[in-house]
């Protein structure tokens, strides 16, 4: 009875070990894009005074902030890139597509749990700002929102128009990566 009883007690010791290495890489995930945002509107401001310099946030990044976004009474830094590394910091910019505001369609991607929490809120009509590292800003209008497959968005970045794209990972509260991807689509006002 004694070796049944501490069996159990090895394994709820070893449950709670691995609950609280779980909750601990969640946390840390948090803490770390909440810091990253804040050394990358550090170097946004300093880029924004250097007439759109490409300034790093910390000496060993690989990209650099490039726009604010600002939608939901958020404020956040995208950077250069929509790599799984940038991603881990703040929206990304994808490659290939224009700057917010120029002819076609600007893209921004971003993790579902962490900075487009929430994009699903977004409604026709609402407002989302982008502040460019030239200093231009940008004001668009929520214009809708779809689900798509990763390979079907039907996504022209050279699209006539001045439009503007969030896109996340879909369900928001998935815990597992799947194919769907939500979309927010904008024009720009003007």
């Amino acid at each position: 009875m004694r070796r049944l009883s501490r069996g159990r007690a090895v394994l709820a010791a070893l449950l709670l070990a691995g609950g609280l290495a779980l909750v601990g890489d969640a946390l840390w995930l948090r803490a770390k894009a909440a810091l990253a945002q804040v050394l990358l509107e550090r170097a946004f401001a300093a880029s924004l005074a250097a007439g759109g310099r490409d300034v790093r946030p910390w000496p060993s990044a690989d990209t650099v902030p490039v726009a604010r976004l600002s939608l939901q009474g958020r404020s956040l830094v995208a950077l250069a890139g929509a790599s799984g590394q940038a991603l881990a910091f703040g929206p990304g910019h994808v490659a290939g597509t224009p700057e917010p505001g120029e002819p076609g369609t600007a893209i921004y991607a971003a993790h579902r749990d962490l900075h487009f929490r929430g994009l699903d809120a977004l409604a026709p009509g609402d407002p989302i700002a982008v502040t460019r590292r030239d200093g231009r800003s940008v004001r668009f209008r929520v214009t809708g929102r779809r689900v798509v497959r990763f390979d079907a968005s039907g996504l022209d970045p050279a699209a006539p128009g001045r439009r503007l794209v969030l896109a996340t990972c879909w369900p928001l509260d998935a815990v597992t990566p799947g194919p769907w991807r939500l979309l927010v689509e904008a024009e720009a006002e003007g």
